[in-house]
């Protein structure tokens, strides 16, 4: 097991959501490695004046945090909004540390998601090619016989990931080459890789109808031509869909089935290129098809 000095530090990006970001501590709190791990909170200030009383709720919260090797609390006096949070506070940690795990208020963990989160940045730091880890992963049948527990993806995962310093450093937040990479139906079709919403979903941000970090952040591996790892058995649930949440609404789609053991040892997919059949079904998960069949699924759930 890694010892504490080169353990990632973890960085958690809240707002106003107090529920949701105690179900998220209490599950990260019993992890493996909650001890002996430095937890950064950033604290996003409010919107609205409505939005006060629960942030300043929230806050105290945070404050009385315990069963981490230490934790810190830095308070926005302003409302920054999710994107720019997590671009700066990423940047300001990760500037010190060269690596990171990263935790918005509604992901629910595994007991191991820290223990692979630290091997993964420790076993893929000299690839080059690898430009983050994910902690999610959907159920996809040809993960049931896979040998490995983990796996290549064109599509990172914003749900609890990790990286590196290097990987971070000079990403062009303003997608300079919008236009140029829009008009190529080639590249546009190379970008859906990791599933037919990404060029959209980026479209809709340089049009201002989103702020979404994550799409950029994902633009930027496919312009790198890198890969994301994620895990055979998912380390995250996310617990954020439904009434309260900011950017997940509706019902929850993308429930899967999240790793119950506390094991950690791993053994790593050491892959050049990924697994054509996995990428076909990892791209399926996010058709529209597919949406509209779990979403269907999901309501009769939700009705009987």
């Amino acid at each position: 097991m890694l010892q504490n000095s080169v353990l990632a530090p973890i960085v958690l990006f809240t707002y106003n959501r107090l529920y949701h970001t105690w179900q998220t501590i209490e599950h990260l709190k019993n992890n493996v490695l909650a001890r002996d791990s430095d937890l950064i909170i950033f604290s996003d200030g409010s919107k609205t004046d409505k939005d006060e009383n629960e942030v300043q709720e929230l806050r105290n919260y945070l404050r009385s945090i315990k069963g981490f090797n230490s934790c810190t609390v830095i308070e926005r006096e302003e409302n920054y909004g999710l994107a720019k949070n997590i671009i700066e506070g990423v940047t300001e940690v990760i500037n010190r540390s060269g690596k990171v795990i990263v935790l918005e208020d509604d992901l629910a963990t595994s007991k191991n998601f820290l223990c692979y989160m630290n091997e993964s940045l420790e076993h893929y730091r000299h690839r080059r090619d690898v430009f983050s880890i994910s902690g999610y992963t959907s159920d996809l049948p040809s993960l049931r016989k896979y040998d490995d527990d983990t796996y290549l993806s064109y599509r990172p995962s914003s749900w609890g990931w990790a990286t590196w310093r290097h990987q971070w450093d000079d990403i062009d937040w303003s997608v300079s080459d919008f236009k140029e990479f829009i008009n190529n139906k080639e590249e546009v079709k190379k970008f859906n890789r990791g599933g037919m919403d990404m060029a959209r979903m980026l479209n809709d941000h340089m049009k201002g109808k989103n702020d979404s970090w994550a799409i950029r952040w994902s633009y930027e591996m496919y312009k790198r031509e890198q890969y994301s790892i994620h895990p055979q058995v998912s380390k995250i649930q996310n617990i954020g869909f439904g009434e309260g949440a900011t950017h997940c609404t509706g019902i929850d789609i993308y429930r899967t089935t999240i790793d119950l053991t506390k094991h950690c040892r791993f053994s790593f997919c050491d892959a050049l290129k990924v697994d054509e059949t996995i990428i076909k079904e990892f791209r399926y998960q996010f058709s529209y098809m597919n949406k509209a069949i779990k979403r269907i699924q999901e309501y009769i759930r939700w009705r009987r």
